[in-house]
């Protein structure tokens, strides 16, 4: 025989039923959620970047030669100040090498020079021999650029001047070159040998 159901019996079925929806709601995982609250696709979304468009292929081969002829033209330069010092340098060493030359030529010129001066009559035949090498000798230094000087009567200067002793001499200034012992010797602006001279004291 059915029982009958009591008519408070179906309010506290569908009680339960209504609480048992609520637990099983509180207890299922929820979503993941950004945290800006945007959709996990929509955050994701919106972190990737746009692809950058490739380089227009003109512009790279325009800079890729701006920056070669920059290379080259500086490279040139270098080069051009590396060949001007080195010639510089090279003159300079080709300079330092006649000089040189000419100051160990010099004594023989001075001794060449005293032999004419006290050649005697009877030796003329050997003094035109003598006379002969000192005149080669002279113009080879002068092809050189090389020049006596000779300051006899001027005022003493030691840039071109050696005193190699003083006198008195009536009649003349104080510090004037009197005798001049060896003539001195220039190449350009370069004195080569100061003329070794008297001066008045």
């Amino acid at each position: 025989m059915e029982s009958r159901r009591g008519p408070g019996e179906d309010a506290v079925r569908e009680q339960l039923h209504d609480e048992r929806e609520r637990v099983e709601a509180a207890s299922a995982p929820e979503p993941p959620v950004a945290e800006d609250g945007a959709e996990p696709d929509a955050a994701a979304a919106s972190e990737e970047q746009p692809e950058a468009a490739p380089e227009d292929p003109l512009a790279v081969a325009t800079r890729e030669r701006a920056e070669y002829l920059d290379l080259a033209q500086r490279t040139q330069a270098e080069f051009e100040n590396y060949r001007k010092r080195a010639a510089k340098d090279a003159a300079a060493a080709g300079d330092r090498a006649t000089a040189a030359l000419v100051r160990e030529l010099l004594p023989v010129v001075d001794n060449l020079e005293r032999a004419l001066e006290s050649a005697e009559e009877s030796e003329q035949h050997l003094a035109a021999g003598v006379r002969l090498v000192h005149s080669e000798l002279a113009g080879l230094l002068e092809r050189n650029g090389v020049e006596a000087f000779d300051p006899a009567g001027e005022a003493f200067d030691p840039t071109y001047h050696e005193a190699l002793s003083t006198r008195p001499q009536e009649g003349a200034e104080q510090g004037v070159v009197l005798e001049v012992v060896e003539k001195g010797y220039k190449r350009g602006g370069t004195v080569l040998r100061p003329a070794r001279v008297v001066v008045s004291a």
